[in-house]
């Protein structure tokens, strides 16, 4: 370590950023999709860990992520509710979680990861939402979610390029205002 302070890595040598209760956490930047930014960019905030929102809140809060591009921050969104829900829903956050990484992915340029995720996270909320005899759970519609997923991943495979994913966003709510019944590009 030289005299500035830093490490090789460029991140502060004399702070570590660690949780309350000592676990390593990374404090790197990150843009809109997730992606790591060198020590000191300007990145977009980050969701917060851990925040326990009833599953309402959860659906508004993913909904306004994935609008705004951020697949990846509403996909945190998604695991908390998955880690502190009910023990009867968490496969269906969990495929929702799936779903919005692989719309990370596809918008990152990762095709082939970004298409298996959207049709394992529509096949798990699927599952789910079949087995609880729930179509609309929260109100998110789960069939047209997952038709939605589908489409999207046929669609990277075929056309081969990464997509805008605040222009492709699911709709979680049957109905929503702001619905785009037409996902496709021109």
């Amino acid at each position: 370590m030289g005299s500035t302070g830093e490490t090789g890595s460029g991140r502060p040598g004399d702070t570590r950023d660690r949780d309350g209760e000592g676990r390593a956490r990374n404090a790197r930047p990150r843009d809109g999709l997730g992606r790591p930014l060198p020590y000191g960019a300007d990145g977009v905030a980050r969701q917060p860990e851990g925040v326990v929102r009833t599953p309402e809140e959860t659906v508004e809060e993913a909904q306004r992520l994935l609008d705004e591009g951020k697949p990846f921050h509403a996909h945190e969104v998604f695991e908390d509710a998955w880690k502190s829900g009910p023990g009867q829903e968490r496969e269906l956050w969990r495929g929702l979680a799936q779903l919005a990484v692989g719309l990370t992915h596809a918008a990152r340029g990762n095709l082939t990861g970004g298409a298996r995720l959207l049709r394992r996270g529509a096949g798990a909320a699927e599952a789910w939402a079949s087995e609880a005899g729930q179509a609309l759970p929260h109100g998110i519609d789960v069939a047209g979610v997952a038709a939605w997923a589908r489409e999207l991943a046929g669609e990277v495979e075929r056309d081969g390029r990464a997509v805008d994913a605040g222009a492709r966003a699911p709709r979680l709510r049957a109905g929503a205002a702001g619905s785009r019944p037409d996902h496709g590009e021109s």
